[in-house]
């Protein structure tokens, strides 16, 4: 990403923001409320439209391609608040994901089941009758079944019990060990930082602080502002 701008009429959500995820890296971007974190995925995944700068995606400048095109090149979102369709069963909410790798080469839903056994357990029921912890199993299911070679998470803790966020960060560790570069979006920023070989402190649209996830954990101003509150 290069010197990206957005606004939303008179605010600006984004200012400038410039800056790389190395392939085969988990990358963090951490910050409060409000800070841009959420805007900034949904720019890279094609479902808002930059007034400025550009983001390039293997080589590619992929600034003006709309999304369903973005996912087909190997770039899938899992969005904040999880948004599976609840009146759909857990089978076919991940269905939906392979239908957006429009014959793309990726895992089969078997693969998904073994990774996430509570989700063979559930496959039949309805996808608004799981818990908050096995819905955000079910949106990273549905987002790995795209056979993502980048994958952006949004917030994929929020809202969840300790231990569940727990099980949320073993995942992503290993679906990191599996060869998927991830951007992680996250205000916990403690395990975040863990996680992260790489990280980002966003601050009203602009980047106010980047290093290795450790730096930043043991930087006293981020600890102070995020961490102490996660």
């Amino acid at each position: 990403m290069h010197d990206l701008e957005l606004a939303y009429g008179h605010i600006q959500a984004l200012r400038g923001v410039s800056f790389e995820v190395p392939a085969g890296q988990i990358v963090a971007v951490v910050g409060a409320n409000g800070a841009g974190k959420t805007t900034l995925l949904s720019a890279i995944s094609g479902l808002v439209r930059p007034q400025r700068g550009r983001i390039i995606y293997q080589g590619q400048d992929v600034t003006a391609w709309p999304a369903h095109r973005i996912v087909a090149a190997g770039l899938a979102q899992v969005p904040e608040g999880r948004a599976i369709l609840g009146s759909m069963t857990v089978q076919e909410n991940l269905e939906l994901g392979l239908f957006a790798r429009d014959g793309r080469a990726g895992p089969a839903i078997d693969d998904m089941l073994a990774r996430f056994p509570i989700l063979r357990e559930r496959r039949y029921q309805p996808a608004a009758s799981l818990s908050g912890g096995e819905q955000q199993m079910l949106a990273m299911a549905r987002g790995l079944l795209q056979g993502p070679k980048l994958l952006l998470l949004d917030e994929p803790s929020m809202g969840l019990a300790p231990m569940l966020v727990n099980q949320v960060f073993d995942v992503i560790r290993d679906i990191h060990s599996q060869g998927t570069t991830v951007l992680l979006v996250e205000q916990n920023a403690r395990k975040a930082l863990a996680l992260a070989d790489r990280a980002f402190v966003l601050e009203q649209g602009r980047i106010a602080l980047s290093g290795s996830g450790a730096e930043l954990l043991d930087n006293e101003a981020v600890v102070r502002a995020y961490v102490g509150a996660a």
